[in-house]
This record gives structure tokens, C-alpha cells and sequence, in this order.
């Protein structure tokens, strides 16, 4: 990856965290960007996100997500300068879910409780 890509991989990071915190309606969990990846010549972002919050909530939040694609594609075209507004895909992932299982784990066996 150039220097380049990773500056507009950061760059679109937060502005997609920061689009999805105040742009976006109907979220209910906490939405976290957790990585995007660029293609070569930054026409093309797949955007790895994870939610925090109930299962229902999680379904509901995905949607809502998709359902936004083409809004947080336009507000990143309307931030970022660049040639050409890359293609967002979104993937979920449960990373953040995981995190916290490790770490309620870790919590646990420094109480002696396994």
C-alpha cells in the first residue's frame, strides 16, 4: 500500500465514523469503524464496521447501514477531494463483541473466579 492509500484509507475512517455518528438516522448501538480497505487506485472501499449493542439492535443497525450506502458514499464525496469517490461496501464484523469477551474473560481470571 502507497503512502497515498493509507492517507485516504485514515482520511475515510473518520470521516465514515463521523458521517455515521451525525448524519445518519435510526442507529441505535454503537457503530465503530474497525478498518477500510482501499483498492490500489481508490476507486473501490470496503469498510469493515462493528456494533455494540443488543441483538435486535445489531439486525436493525445493519439495515440501516446498507440502506445509507449511497448518503455516506455522497458526504465522503463531499469531504474528501478526491479524482474519484470511492465505492463503499460495508462488512460487518463482530470485532468489538469479541474485544469485550476477552476482556470481561481476562476481568475474571484476575478475580480468581476461573
Amino acid at each position: 500500500m502507497t503512502l497515498r492509500n493509507e492517507r485516504v484509507r485514515k482520511e475515510l475512517m473518520r470521516e465514515i465514523s463521523d458521517i455515521l455518528r451525525k448524519e445518519v438516522r435510526g442507529l441505535e448501538g454503537v457503530v465503530s469503524i474497525v478498518d477500510v480497505e482501499v483498492s490500489h487506485d481508490n476507486s473501490y472501499a470496503k469498510v469493515k464496521y462493528s456494533i455494540l449493542g443488543t441483538p435486535e439492535q445489531v439486525e436493525k443497525d445493519k439495515l440501516v447501514i446498507e440502506k445509507s450506502t449511497p448518503k455516506v458514499r455522497y458526504e465522503v464525496g463531499k469531504r474528501i477531494r478526491l479524482r474519484l469517490t470511492p465505492e463503499i461496501k460495508f462488512v460487518y464484523t463482530d470485532a468489538l463483541e469479541q474485544g469485550s469477551r476477552v476482556t470481561e474473560l481476562i476481568d475474571k481470571i484476575s478475580r480468581g473466579e476461573i
